[in-house]
């Protein structure tokens, strides 16, 4: 597997804040320069400040855009004649119980967290193709491996963009591209403040963000040596870990324990 070069020309999207702004500066102090983008362009702008000077370009995009993304990835070959990383990370989150969601929030959700990340895909890996190198780094979550209930849109998301980082696995093993889905549990981000849902699920949602043991730079290190070492699956804490075993060891029978755990975690 290839190594993450030092001097690596990265895109990062959802990089305002949280684990976006944390791997956009993680990547910048291993001499990479990065394409920040954030559909808040002051947020994108605070973390290229926070970054060793000229290392990180800010800008906008909106992930949800074919265009917008198109010329993101376009930018950034025109800019460096290469794109080394791309790690398609904008996401948001809504929770709530199927039926009783907004079909609003549900496509709201889809259209940054999978379309997001299927836009990211569809224009960077035709560029990696074409050099024969590069990492792709997709971020889910341990929700779209487990699927806790009263996450339907969020659970779907994640789901989704594991599928694809598996198919692109499958499709790019021998193109020199690396492809690695993150699949943390709660670690410390904002991600809690956008979130849409009932007021009692975003204050359960932000007591569990807020507690978590994990930083959003921790989980960077992580993503990172994950990448590096060319893991499909990057599964930082051990929490996810031990519920992806107990699933697959359960099957059904899962969710009949699992399942009323986290709901009661959920709504107490």
């Amino acid at each position: 597997m290839p190594k993450l070069p030092t001097n690596a020309r990265a895109v990062v999207t959802g990089a305002g804040s949280g684990f976006g702004r944390a791997i956009t500066l993680a990547l910048a102090k291993r001499g990479a320069t990065v394409l920040a983008s954030d559909v808040n362009l002051a947020s994108a702008e605070e973390t290229a400040k926070l970054a060793p000077e000229g290392a990180v370009v800010a800008t906008r995009t909106d992930v949800r855009s074919p265009d917008e993304m198109k010329a993101l990835v376009e930018g950034a070959v025109d800019r460096w004649g290469a794109l080394d990383v791309i790690v398609n990370n904008a996401g948001v989150a809504v929770a709530g119980a199927v039926g009783e969601i907004p079909l609003d929030d549900w496509h709201f959700e889809i259209s940054i967290n999978l379309y997001g990340v299927i836009h990211g895909c569809h224009f960077a890996v035709p560029v990696m193709k074409r050099q024969k190198r590069g990492f792709v780094l997709n971020v889910a979550s341990a929700a779209g491996l487990i699927a806790a209930p009263l996450m339907g849109p969020y659970n779907v998301t994640k789901a989704g963009v594991i599928a694809l980082s598996e198919t692109l696995r499958t499709e790019l093993e021998e193109d020199g591209i690396a492809v690695s889905v993150l699949c943390p549990t709660f670690f410390r981000t904002n991600i809690h403040k956008t979130q849409r849902s009932p007021d009692k699920l975003r204050a359960t949602s932000a007591k569990l963000v807020e507690g978590a043991k994990w930083s959003a730079d921790e989980v960077a290190t992580v993503a990172l040596r994950g990448l590096e070492r060319g893991q499909l699956y990057i599964i930082p804490q051990a929490d996810g870990k031990m519920l992806w075993r107990a699933k697959r060891a359960l099957g059904g029978g899962f969710y009949s324990v699992a399942g009323k755990i986290a709901r009661r975690r959920i709504t107490e």
